[in-house]
């Protein structure tokens, strides 16, 4: 009786009543919730943000600050995120925090879940936002034991709800979630049409190929001086052409690189063209791709905003932003005779970075505009403006 008549708040109460919506978030908290990953591991918890059922691959996020940002990185489309921050949600939201016009994770999990927010620039609670975005989250989980799970077993598809009870209902829905490997979701995340943005009178002309572009990406671009024609995933190379840029950048975005073949094909052709190109993790591992290199799912993948790399062309390390589950294979670029190294990561010698020898064009695995995360890596929109 007591479920039933939570459900039943649930569904007749709106978002404007601000009296209604703090009961049904005390009522909400206080729901049981499920967290069941693909090897049989079961967590109890309670719910927050919508009441409903999510899945996606888990994975975890490192850093301590900037949640909202991380929860609208078009990267993270399809995937369920574990904060492992302690506290979730004690600096609330705000509308402007975002990098793309939607949250993008399937769902959350977090350990504690602050209702109160202390900043007062903030517009609502994060509960009060997950609910606008239709977020499943689950709070009250340990947090450390669950990310040492996934770092021991490795990045796997799991199942978030605070509506079925029944565990053979979530393993069968589970069962049916697809592996990331081999999935294509640029498409899922890219701008439906065309758009240009800063100085149209400015004679730095970048063509974005959108495959899920974080809008301070785009920022770091207009900032230096450039007008920005972002266009939609699947656009032929001849289409961008029309723009008459004299440069591409390639962007971040979710899903298995290998199964963006139409997005390589485009970069065959910018190289073609032999104008200037910069790729950002996606887009890096689309470059490679393009010049023969391979990719492959990582364990469980670099998501933060403290991991260390080293540039290798000037011996200097940087504390870089990342959010990526698949890598370009060190091995198969060192067989390439055209590819030059540029970065690796310092915890586990993968490769963060590549430039082609024959040509302008260059890449990163990870995220140099840095939102969240420190700024030590724009001096690389600085190099890619330059070649302008």
């Amino acid at each position: 009786m007591q479920d039933t008549f939570k459900n039943k708040i649930f569904i007749n109460t709106t978002s404007n009543n601000k009296n209604y919506t703090l009961i049904l978030q005390l009522m909400n908290n206080e729901k049981s919730a499920f967290l069941l990953l693909s090897d049989g591991t079961l967590f109890e918890g309670k719910a927050f943000g919508a009441i409903g059922t999510a899945t996606g691959e888990i994975c975890f996020n490192t850093g301590m600050t900037g949640y909202q940002e991380v929860f609208t990185d078009p990267s993270y489309y399809g995937q369920i995120i574990i904060m492992n921050t302690a506290h979730i949600g004690n600096y609330g939201a705000k509308e402007s925090d975002v990098e793309s016009d939607s949250v993008k994770i399937s769902g959350l999990i977090c350990k504690n879940l602050s209702l109160k927010y202390s900043r007062t620039l903030a517009e609502s609670s994060l509960e009060d936002y997950l609910m606008k975005n239709n977020i499943v989250s689950i709070h009250g989980i340990d947090t450390r034991a669950l990310v040492a799970h996934v770092r021991n077993k490795g990045a796997m598809n799991c199942i978030i709800s605070s509506e079925l009870t029944d565990l053979d209902v979530l393993k069968e829905t589970l069962a049916s979630v697809p592996s990331m490997e081999g999935l294509e979701l640029a498409s899922k995340v890219t701008t439906q049409e065309a758009y240009t943005l800063g100085d149209e009178n400015s004679e730095k002309r970048i063509a974005v190929l959108d495959l899920g572009v974080k809008r301070n990406i785009l920022h770091c671009m207009v900032e230096r001086g450039a007008y920005l024609k972002v266009f939609p995933a699947h656009t032929p190379f001849a289409e961008c052409e029309v723009f008459s840029p004299n440069a591409y950048f390639i962007s971040n975005g979710p899903g298995d690189p290998s199964a963006t073949s139409y997005a390589v094909d485009t970069v065959k052709e910018i190289l073609q063209s032999n104008k200037p190109l910069f790729g950002i993790c996606l887009g890096h591992q689309l470059l490679a791709i393009a010049n023969g290199a391979k990719t492959y799912k990582m364990h469980h993948g670099h998501r933060g905003l403290n991991h260390p790399v080293l540039n290798l062309q000037t011996m200097k390390s940087e504390i870089s932003t990342q959010n990526h589950g698949f890598a370009v294979d060190k091995t198969s670029v060192e067989a390439i005779e055209q590819i030059e190294i540029t970065h690796i990561n310092l915890n586990d010698q993968t490769l963060e970075g590549i430039k082609l020898k024959n040509k302008a064009a260059f890449s990163v695995q990870y995220h140099p505009e840095a939102t969240p995360g420190p700024h030590d890596s724009r001096y690389l929109f600085d190099d890619f403006l330059a070649l302008i």
